[in-house]
């Protein structure tokens, strides 16, 4: 019994130190929302490929990085990464000490390692991979959204809602304290509706490639006692820009719109571990 419970206590201790527990010092420098963010770079073998956006989503003590699924693998445009890296912070008080830290995209046998899903309308462009945390560094400083933090109901977000995108598109971040940028933006469709029978909905806002698998949040009303001292709300994974293919380019500006794909399917992707798939299966 008594090494049963220095177990659990000595996991409880490695989770708020991997997650990130607010302190005094840390919550008055900057706001937590920005350590939910990191910037991936995808490799193939030491090869650097593209940069793209991420976030950390945590459920039941296990720990996830969330992107979108064509960052780890697009067939149309022959992208195939075998493998990622992200940049971890070490210490809250000292936001330039950062490492990087590699994580496989597939396992010996060639399996994939992210979860991915699909609905009646198709493939859905949201991943999940999740994270060792013996593996990361010691300490680690990040934050993690929780199921807590997933906006349930559709009324409460209605149409130009203000949301943020925390990304980092083209790969711009700030370099010295590597932190992301944050994009203002409204939803611009229904919230809670599939727009054009897909999971995704609207949002109006400047974006640039890089920022693929950002977090569309916006910020949380009301009791926040459940959120970890994190209040924010997760609406969202910002996928792409949307744009038409009978625009005429000579003479009209880009729709100016992105899809992002509804965060409730975190739920179901960090569900049961699935077994790895093979490429192309």
């Amino acid at each position: 019994m008594l090494r049963r419970l220095r177990r659990s206590c000595l996991h409880e201790a490695a989770r708020r130190r991997v997650v990130g527990a607010p302190n005094e010092e840390s919550t008055h420098v900057i706001d937590p929302l920005l350590l939910t963010a990191t910037r991936i770079g995808t490799f193939d073998g030491n090869r650097p490929l593209t940069h793209a956006s991420g976030f950390f989503f945590e459920r039941d003590e296990r720990l996830f990085l969330v992107t979108s699924r064509h960052v780890f693998i697009d067939a149309p445009s022959k992208h195939h990464p075998n493998r990622i890296e992200l940049e971890i912070h070490r210490q809250a008080d000292d936001l330039g000490n950062s490492v990087g830290f590699s994580m496989p995209l597939f396992d010996e046998r060639g399996g994939s390692l992210w979860r991915q899903g699909r609905d009646a309308g198709g493939e859905i462009d949201v991943a999940m991979l999740e994270m060792d945390r013996r593996a990361l560094p010691n300490p680690a400083e990040l934050r993690a959204f929780t199921p807590s933090h997933l906006q349930r109901d559709a009324s409460g977000v209605p149409a130009g809602q203000a949301v943020l995108i925390v990304g980092f598109p083209l790969g711009f971040h700030d370099t010295l304290h590597h932190l992301p940028v944050v994009r203002q933006a409204i939803v611009a469709s229904a919230f809670g509706l599939r727009f054009q029978g897909q999971g995704f909905f609207l949002t109006d806002a400047r974006t640039h490639r890089g920022t693929s698998g950002a977090p569309v949040v916006m910020r949380a009303t009301g009791a926040t006692t459940r959120l970890g001292g994190l209040p924010w709300k997760l609406l969202g994974v910002h996928s792409a820009r949307m744009d038409l293919a009978t625009r005429d380019s000579a003479q009209d500006e880009g729709l100016g719109l992105n899809t992002s794909w509804y965060a409730d399917i975190l739920m179901t992707l960090s569900g049961a571990a699935p077994e790895a798939r093979k490429l192309g299966a």
